[in-house]
């Protein structure tokens, strides 16, 4: 596991510990856990050929998976965090990037609102963050990328009781990433060079998630 990752994971872990601990004498369920598994798609980068032109090389689909902690504010809504990762190759036949796996990860705060139906089978929810989003190429020893981001999220919960559900949702990621700006830097004795370089503002993706949600 990379250092980054588990410094993530142990931070997280630290937060559910000291929140369950805190709400372990509450008369009413305040806190959740949410592990998930998903699937991605989308975000692309433009890059610059030998002969000076640029051409789109979008990241492939494929799968995720994170966490998700809630902090109830009241019985309709929690403070919420989330952490979600992700590696994709590049859908390109150039040589230096067809074996260059990106790894994604997002870190988001914000919060999450329940809105019931008259027949309590299931609950809608919405979810907006705001955060991070840190790009790594898992080969070579290139610079990795934070960049700030936010996250705008719903789906359906479907509670087996008061502390036990399944959750299904579909979340949209926007990372903000400067125009003509080279990504993923290398500087070696053999020389110096870039893997990308994004002409665009924004990097987008979106993210369907699969998640069993334990109440306490």
């Amino acid at each position: 596991m990379q250092p980054t990752l588990k410094r993530m994971a142990m931070w997280l872990a630290g937060s559910a510990m000291l929140a369950a601990s805190v709400t372990a004498h509450a008369e009413f369920p305040t806190f959740e856990i949410t592990p998930f598994v998903g699937a991605r798609m989308g975000g692309g980068f433009d890059i610059e050929t030998e002969a000076g032109d640029t051409r789109s090389v979008d990241l492939e689909s494929g799968s995720s998976f994170g966490i998700d902690l809630g902090l109830y504010a009241n019985e309709q809504g929690f403070y919420e965090l989330l952490y979600s990762t992700q590696e994709a190759g590049l859908d390109s036949n150039d040589p230096d990037l067809e074996d260059v796996d990106i790894r994604v990860q997002y870190l988001q705060f914000g919060g999450t609102a329940f809105f019931p139906n008259d027949r309590n089978r299931f609950l809608t929810y919405l979810s907006m963050t705001i955060g991070a989003t840190m790009l790594e190429p898992t080969e070579g020893n290139y610079d990795s990328e934070t960049k700030f981001s936010g996250s705008f999220g719903g789906g359906f919960r479907f509670p087996f009781n008061d502390r036990l559900a399944v959750s299904l949702g579909l979340r949209g990621y926007l990372t903000l990433i400067e125009s003509d700006t080279d990504l993923f830097c290398s500087s070696t004795s053999a020389g110096s060079g870039c893997l990308v370089r994004s002409s665009g503002s924004t990097f987008f993706q979106t993210e369907g998630q699969l998640g069993f949600t334990f109440v306490f």
